[in-house]
């Protein structure tokens, strides 16, 4: 299953590392459109996912924020 998520990212290098970060979860960050493409596997629980891949995200930009 494949969502987007709107984000808020000030720059596009933070944009490239949060990316980094959330791969660990398959994710792509476009600081352009501010979106972020989360692959989940069929088993994965959505919402302790997000939770992971925006504490990750947070330890590249802290104020940086996933709306889901």
């Amino acid at each position: 299953m494949k969502k987007t998520y709107g984000i808020e990212v000030d720059c596009a290098n933070c944009a490239a590392k949060m990316e980094d970060m959330a791969n660990k979860t398959t994710a792509t960050v476009s600081f352009m459109t501010q979106k972020m493409k989360v692959e989940f596997e069929d088993e994965a629980d959505e919402k302790t996912v997000m939770k992971q891949v925006l504490k990750n995200c947070r330890k590249v930009e802290d104020d940086c924020d996933i709306f889901f």
